[in-house]
């Protein structure tokens, strides 16, 4: 009873929910389709790619420990999924095939397409819940609809923790071996350049790292979260979020340590604990956004009447944000931080997001397609969530009225310009006071190539405000 295990956003070994199913199953071999077209469709960055490919030479390892074959098949995209996995089904006698849920429209079109053609053959696919602690559709509101507002969706989550919480599941045992090869593992893949190696260094690969990066989050870092996690120029957050969104790390094994750290409580003791569960419990309400509001997952804004938000076409102003050259430092900074670690800061993403759509009034898809194109931890549902948070077009989105200032978001949460200077060498001379806004010091201090701000914070303040209030069917 040959069982195939088919990988996507899950590689590890321990805690995989499809993996330790399929085991129990019978013999099994893994799967990975490379899928470029599809990749690129979907904006992935070339960062994100390399770092799944070295994910799966590190998975191979702890695959062939466990005597699980390893293959690869290369398919442009995943309209071409189901002939590939019939393929394989075919070739060694599989009799069912298991993943691991995925959430977007095509993912799940795909699973449906691959389920049908399977069927044809008499293979099942079993599709188990692994990303999430909850499967969408199993919390709703009390009139049986998916949730809009975070803090009911949260209170749910958390009762519900409270009397069962998930249990992270063994690494399997191995296998007898079987006299199949695992397939050689491309170092790269056509359309996606290799990133520098001072970015590779930052994002080791492995679920060894990863586990290793939260153990240390959690004895170091994780007292002072709620205080720290806002701050740039520190190392207050854990910086999981690459590892999660390629599922070498799960959220049952994040909220495991959490727990352990904070005796057993979800909503009491430690701030520091309670805050990162509250940020766990974001990236999951995104992905149950996904499930009940799929019209997110295609590029549409979750509130309706926003669609009708005269953004303007401003290509110069929208190349100066995504280069770093808006002439206001913290933007620039952020902007740069992106570009050569596939990273940004959490408080960063917001300040960027909010300034781009609504400062300069470019569509907040220009800016959810340009942070795919390079974030290392690219996600459909937490980049999304947070874009249409930022523009006030999303589910329980920040009021229209409210704009970030990027000058006092710098002052307040980088006071001394430490990560400014970090990423602004040509400011470095400027004092702690100074350097938040440097157009007001040039002639004095003769700032060297760096741009005056593109737009004036009172006037596109003002035009971002009558642009929501003259919306149709009301204010946004």
């Amino acid at each position: 009873m040959t069982q195939l295990l088919w990988l996507r956003s899950d590689l590890r070994v321990s805690d995989n929910t499809a993996l330790a199913a399929a085991m129990a199953a019978g013999p099994t071999v893994a799967l990975y389709l490379i899928t470029p077209c599809q990749w690129l469709a979907h904006d992935d960055a070339p960062c994100k790619v390399n770092f799944w490919l070295r994910n799966l030479v590190a998975l191979s390892e702890q695959l062939h420990a466990l005597n699980v074959p390893l293959l690869i098949r290369e398919v442009d995209d995943w309209t071409a999924a189901p002939d590939a996995l019939l393929r394989v089904c075919q070739q060694l006698d599989v009799q069912g095939v298991h993943c691991n849920d995925e959430y977007g429209v095509n993912e799940q079109r795909r699973d449906q397409a691959v389920a049908e053609r399977l069927q044809g053959v008499g293979v099942s696919l079993r599709r188990h819940l692994d990303q999430l602690l909850f499967a969408p559709g199993t919390l709703r509101t009390q009139s049986g609809g998916y949730f809009k507002v975070f803090s009911q969706f949260r209170k749910a989550c958390l009762a519900r923790l409270s009397v069962s919480p998930p249990l992270c599941i063994p690494r399997p045992a191995a296998q007898p071996p079987l006299p199949i090869v695992s397939d050689p593992l491309p170092a790269a893949v056509a359309g996606f350049p290799s990133p520098t190696d001072y970015l590779r260094a930052l994002w080791p690969a492995g679920e060894a790292f990863a586990q290793r990066r939260l153990a240390s989050f959690i004895e170091d870092d994780l007292e002072q979260y709620h205080q720290r996690r806002d701050l740039p120029a520190e190392p207050g957050t854990s910086q999981l979020s690459p590892y999660l969104a390629a599922g070498v790390i799960s959220i049952r094994q994040c909220l495991h340590a959490a727990l352990c750290y904070n005796q057993g409580e979800l909503d009491s003791g430690a701030s520091g604990a309670t805050t990162w569960i509250n940020e766990l419990l974001w990236r999951e309400f995104y992905k149950h956004i996904l499930v009940g509001y799929p019209r997110v997952s295609m590029h549409r804004a979750f509130r309706p009447e926003t669609e009708a938000l005269p953004w303007r076409r401003a290509p110069y102003e929208l190349e100066a944000w995504q280069q770093g050259r808006t002439g206001f430092p913290i933007i620039d900074a952020a902007m740069r931080q992106l570009r050569e670690t596939g990273w940004m800061h959490n408080r960063l993403r917001m300040i960027t997001a909010m300034f781009l759509s609504k400062n300069l009034l470019i569509d907040w898809r220009e800016g959810e397609r340009w942070f795919m194109r390079h974030l290392i931890d690219g996600d459909l549902a937490a980049n999304n969530g947070g874009w249409q948070w930022s523009a006030s077009t999303g589910t329980d989105s920040v009021p229209y009225f409210r704009l970030f200032n990027p000058t006092s978001q710098s002052q307040r949460f980088d006071p001394d310009g430490q990560f400014l200077r970090r990423w602004l060498p040509e400011l470095q001379h400027l004092s702690s006071r100074d350097i938040h806004s440097p157009a007001t010091h040039h002639n004095l201090f003769g700032v060297i190539e760096y741009p005056t701000p593109i737009v004036d914070l009172g006037k596109s303040r003002a035009r971002a405000l009558d642009a929501f209030r003259n919306l149709p069917e009301g204010r946004a």
